[in-house]
């Protein structure tokens, strides 16, 4: 793909492999809007590529917060009048998986608030700029960590783990992935998911009490093939591990689970409209 005057977008793109793609890309000729909660280390990204000899631009909010993912969505909108590359990175890993059950802001769980349910927001309010800029592509950074949703008990009130609830938003992102794609056939928006690299050196990974054993580079590559490679042109709904195609869990294909959790997803997301209109 030539990335002279793209205009990408990367979550999560001021630490670890976000920001080693966002360098890279903006490397490439392609001005680059990173997005991260903190402001210094946001201003030292948009700095690197810079450096690099890209352009960027800052958008800080925090993805926590369902209001503050709408307000980056807008600060996307009315700064730019397209989007070529949209890239879901931002997320929270598996540390003090003991610790007890967290929530977002909006009372939700938090890992599915984080992983999931931002992207899934983000991505929604995001789509007419890239159905006008396209071909353009979506790329959903999730993991081979997966375990199924349990339709019950979303939110893991029950037998909470930070393990299970990463697996869980993971494996939502592919279920998310696939449902999409299936929406944007005809559109020239194509949208696909993977698994960068296994235990990468990343803040995420080392705050989980892992020794990393992946470089932030070989993920990067990974996530690169998908947002720019000419092989992938016009392909969609997919999933890789690495640089090789691959097959996530089984409820990642099964119909009736995406459409439940689409369902669901536009039930959560707007029960909080509902609420920010009545406050």
């Amino acid at each position: 793909m030539e990335l002279k005057d793209k205009i990408v977008l990367i979550t999560g793109s001021t630490d670890g492999v976000g920001r080693v793609v966002a360098e890279r890309l903006g490397a490439s000729g392609a001005h680059i809007l990173v997005h991260g909660r903190d402001a210094t280390r946001g201003k030292a990204t948009v700095a690197a590529v810079e450096a690099a000899g890209g352009e960027a631009e800052l958008f800080v909010a925090d993805l926590s917060s369902l209001a503050e993912v709408r307000r980056l969505a807008e600060a996307v909108r009315a700064k730019s009048s397209r989007l070529d590359i949209l890239i879901n990175n931002a997320g929270i890993g598996t540390a003090d998986q003991s610790a007890r059950r967290q929530v977002s802001a909006d009372g939700y769980e938090l890992r599915f608030a984080v992983n999931y349910l931002a992207g899934f927001l983000l991505t929604s309010e995001l789509l007419p700029l890239l159905k006008a800029s396209a071909p353009a592509r979506i790329v959903n950074v999730a993991s081979a960590g997966q375990q199924a949703i349990d339709f019950s008990d979303v939110m893991l009130t029950r037998d909470y783990s930070g393990v299970r609830a990463y697996c869980q938003s993971k494996l939502a992102q592919i279920l998310f992935t696939i449902d999409l794609a299936e929406q944007l056939k005809g559109t020239g928006v194509t949208v696909n998911s993977l698994h960068p690299a296994s235990y990468m050196n990343t803040t995420m990974v080392r705050q989980a009490g892992v020794t990393p054993w992946s470089s932030v580079e070989t993920g990067a590559d990974a996530i690169l093939n998908l947002a720019t490679s000419p092989a992938l042109e016009g392909r969609s709904g997919l999933y890789f591990d690495g640089l090789r195609e691959s097959r996530a869990d089984a409820q990642a294909y099964d119909e009736k689970a995406r459409q439940q959790l689409r369902e669901l997803s536009l039930d959560l997301v707007e029960s909080l409209t509902s609420k920010e209109q009545h406050s």
